[in-house]
């Protein structure tokens, strides 16, 4: 089975902090048309991060998936994270996993293997801050806006909430919820340098120019 091309999580830091558009791919939201073929889109648009999130496939068929993207992330040389499922990311030889406020524990997760690069969902400051403590490697703060498709049973935080946590996050941090092209020069010039998102980008039509569109707005 192929190996992450990052071996460290130093290197693994490095690859993250370099990624602005950070593309959440679930399958529900991507037309029809398969992960891989959505996974390669984003990789060809310049995306140096991909996150797999599916909740509604067994732990076997999101195996074999996050393995497909595995060759996929490493013919571009970006980081593959899978969302909740720790075991299936050591499994598979992902990057990192993405964890939720009632999935496993991050000094669990981390037992698991200690080149895995942790995130953890937060949706305030108390969270963020428990977070950093517990030791993840990035965290993300959201939902930011209004959003379909995931249900939080969080309120929306909107651009002043946000910004009064960021002085308090040391370490990478991701932003996400109801986010869309028109949001991200206010979130930019507010201080966030990663931008998660998912159907503005899994259900475009041309995803790859839709990815490279919204990193130019970065800038």
């Amino acid at each position: 089975m192929l190996k992450s091309c990052f071996g460290t999580r130093v290197e693994k830091r490095a690859a993250f902090e370099s990624a602005d558009i950070y593309p959440v791919i679930s399958s529900e939201f991507c037309l029809g048309r398969p992960v891989e073929e959505i996974f390669r889109a984003v990789a060809e648009g310049g995306a140096k991060v991909v996150q797999l999130r599916e909740k509604h496939l067994g732990k076997k068929a999101l195996y074999e998936l996050a393995v497909r993207c595995r060759m996929i992330a490493n013919e571009y040389g970006i980081l593959l994270i899978i969302d909740d499922h720790a075991d299936v990311a050591v499994a598979a030889n992902a990057d990192g996993v993405h964890l939720g406020q009632e999935d496993l524990p991050i000094a669990a997760a981390r037992s698991l293997s200690e080149s895995l690069w942790i995130g953890n969902s937060t949706h305030n400051l108390e969270e963020a801050l428990r977070a950093q403590r517990e030791g993840a490697d990035c965290i993300n703060i959201g939902p930011i806006y209004p959003t379909q498709t995931k249900e939080v049973g969080y309120e929306p935080l909107g651009l002043e909430a946000m910004k009064a946590i960021l002085p308090y996050v040391n370490v990478p941090f991701s932003v996400m919820g109801g986010i869309k092209a028109r949001h991200i020069p206010e979130l930019v010039k507010a201080g966030v340098r990663h931008i998660a998102m998912v159907t503005e980008i899994t259900q475009a039509k041309d995803v790859a120019s839709k990815v490279k569109s919204l990193r130019a707005l970065f800038s």
